[in-house]
């Protein structure tokens, strides 16, 4: 529930009280109130309107109180009568309108690029500070400090929540595609928890990338960025079996989801056709990989000359690791080892497991087993997430019964 209504609920409070951080204060206030009262009460039979009701209930209780306090300091200064509360003209709200405005409210410009995707991971996204930590590679301590920082920003500026322009609009458009990439990228791979996948977060991402497709139809990367999606979610179904996670190659394709490959291929198509951009190179990525039918049968050689363009025009130590499987998978062990060597060194990446991972896949490949083993074996000191980590004990326990 609180994965499916945190960012509603914030949305919905943010656009009474103006303020990011009181809104996410009100919104766990509602989720308290449930807590205390569902369990001898019983659950509502609409739980999420429930939910909304106690938010904007509480939001405009503090709203009004804050009226009040202000205009008591006012009488008491200028003794002026007061204002009308703004609360009574509030307009209706409305779920998807609420939460795209806020996704356009925490990508001001006032804030720098990192704080903005931070905060509207957190807002948005429903995501822990430590997640956001891992989608944008830094530690902790400093995308807490980023998040707490963008709140009292947008608080102070006075402006932030008035209602943007289509021009302010269309500026803040690339901050907001970048964070429903990394919210879907949460849900495609979770970085923590228990589950390899979040369907409900890679679907709200879903959701606000088509909302987006309508608010911006003529913009290339919107469609990039859907067409991206669109075609990774059509491998959900295929992704999870009984025994755990399954991986690309192990995959029973035919579970994949033909209509969210259509639908992603009709995405990218209209993309290139409006001219394209890195949303939709990696969607010509996916859909090289949705078009065969086995993973035999995977055009390799095309995607190491896709992932070579891609990392020309938008270098980053994960567009390496992902170019250096393709050139793997394409020309041989060999072929990756430049590619993967420097990576090593790189302090974004080093501790990410799944780089270990790689260079253990690729070392088994060249038949250096205790390479392969000890890759694995650092792999597992830096996963967060346990179903990773099952696919990491299983992939050194294969090799230890091979010895």
């Amino acid at each position: 529930m609180w994965r499916l209504e945190f960012p509603r609920l914030v949305a919905s409070a943010a656009r009474i009280t103006r303020d990011a951080g009181l809104a996410e204060q009100v919104a766990q206030d509602a989720f308290v109130a449930a807590l205390s009262q569902w369990p001898n009460e019983g659950m509502p039979e609409r739980p999420g309107a429930w939910l909304l009701e106690v938010t904007r209930r509480r939001a405009i209780d503090v709203v009004r109180r804050d009226t009040n306090r202000d205009a008591k300091y006012r009488f008491v200064a200028h003794a002026t009568p007061t204002q009308e509360s703004p609360v009574d003209e509030l307009p209706a709200y409305r779920v998807d309108d609420d939460v795209l405005r806020l996704m356009f409210v925490c990508c001001h410009p006032i804030l720098g690029r990192e704080a903005r995707v931070a905060l509207t991971l957190r807002l948005v996204g429903g995501l822990t500070t430590d997640e956001i930590a891992s989608a944008q590679l830094v530690p902790s301590k400093t995308a807490g400090q980023r998040i707490s920082r963008a709140k009292q920003k947008l608080a102070e500026s006075g402006t932030a929540f008035d209602e943007p322009s289509p021009d302010e609009l269309t500026e803040r458009l690339s901050s907001v595609l970048e964070v429903v990439y990394l919210v879907f990228n949460e849900g495609y791979a979770a970085s923590s928890g228990t589950s390899w996948i979040r369907v409900d977060v890679a679907g709200e991402a879903l959701r606000l990338g088509r909302m987006l497709a309508h608010f911006a139809p003529d913009h290339a990367e919107v469609h990039g960025l859907l067409a991206l999606m669109e075609l990774h979610a059509s491998r959900f179904a295929a992704r999870q079996g009984p025994d755990g996670p399954v991986l690309l190659d192990d995959q029973d394709r035919s579970k994949w989801d033909r209509l969210l490959i259509r639908r992603g291929l009709a995405e990218l198509d209209r993309a290139e056709r409006l001219g394209g951009g890195p949303y939709t190179s990696q969607a010509a990525i996916a859909a090289c990989h949705a078009r065969a039918t086995t993973a035999e049968a995977t055009d390799w050689p095309a995607l190491a000359r896709l992932y070579d363009a891609y990392a020309l025009a938008y270098p980053g130590p994960i567009v390496e690791l992902n170019r250096a499987v393709a050139h793997w998978k394409a020309h041989g062990p060999a072929a990756a080892r430049p590619i993967l060597e420097p990576l090593l060194s790189d302090n974004r990446v080093n501790r990410n497991h799944l780089l270990h991972s790689v260079i253990a896949e690729i070392a088994v490949d060249a038949h250096d087993v205790s390479t392969a083993q000890n890759h694995l074996q650092i792999a597992l000191e830096f996963v967060t997430n346990e179903a990773d980590a099952q696919i990491l004990r299983r992939k050194l326990h294969r090799l230890d019964g091979a010895q």
